[in-house]
């Protein structure tokens, strides 16, 4: 990478696949806006960022922010133009999940908070992020959107989180798309299994196609932030629009 300071945001940085894609980002050279709801969490990112580097303090910035709302998203944005004047990464990280959850027993409240952060949220800091990578000078950056296998393939009782991963698929074609006159590459990486608090679960086992449950293998999160940074320091010249990084022996591939 070269020596010119690149500005990252991360969403979702306080925790899992968002803090392991902070840290990989900091010990790659970038400067890195972190975001998520509770300043808590942003902090003790830092604190490990200190760990893996000796100035990460001078490399990172947290923001507490709701990305679900504009007026957060606007805030956001005005503080990272007002403190570095450009953006070059965006991690669109931040996601919720449901308890498993028949169809029918899906409340229009559970699909609406899903809906909220999963895939207006991601439009919302997307949007904000082509904007600035648009008008900025030298002009371009890169998206990269966090889908998961479930832009792929659903879990039982998952169909909230199923079709806002579907719809950020959509989401970073169009961006892609969207972005070619203005050197903004746009693409998707889709994590399986990837240890973090929220998949743990796995280990316990949870529900397969054919409604049993087992337990599924998983893979350590570092891995995850390895490939944010390798998606990250590509020339915008070049473009993943799609990765798929995954426990090895998950059942995705074939029939399980």
């Amino acid at each position: 990478m070269n020596t010119i300071k690149k500005i990252a945001l991360v969403t979702g940085g306080g925790s899992g696949v968002g803090r392991a894609a902070a840290l990989a980002l900091i010990v790659a050279g970038y400067t890195v806006v972190v975001t998520g709801r509770r300043e808590g969490p942003l902090q003790e990112t830092l604190v490990l960022a200190t760990k893996k580097k000796a100035n990460a303090a001078q490399l990172f910035l947290s923001v507490p922010a709701d990305i679900s709302n504009p007026k957060d998203v606007d805030m956001l944005f005005s503080k990272i133009k007002k403190e570095y004047g450009r953006l070059d990464v965006l991690f669109n990280n931040a996601g919720v999940n449901l308890p498993s959850t028949i169809f029918g027993d899906l409340t229009y409240e559970q699909w609406k908070s899903t809906v909220d952060i999963n895939l207006s949220g991601v439009f919302l800091c997307a949007r904000s992020a082509f904007n600035l990578m648009r008008e900025q000078s030298p002009q371009g950056g890169r998206i990269i959107n966090n889908g998961s296998i479930s832009a792929h393939t659903p879990r039982p009782g998952s169909a909230a989180y199923t079709s806002t991963k579907h719809g950020v698929t959509g989401l970073t074609k169009t961006i892609a798309l969207d972005g070619r006159p203005y050197r903004i590459a746009c693409g998707q990486l889709d994590i399986g299994n990837a240890l973090t608090p929220m998949a743990a679960r796995m280990l316990d086992g949870v529900p397969q196609a054919d409604l049993s449950i087992k337990a599924e293998p998983v893979m350590d999160v570092d891995q995850v932030g390895d490939a944010v940074v390798t998606m990250a320091n590509l020339p915008l010249e070049t473009n993943i629009l799609n990765m798929t990084i995954m426990a090895t022996n998950m059942p995705f591939v074939g029939r399980g």
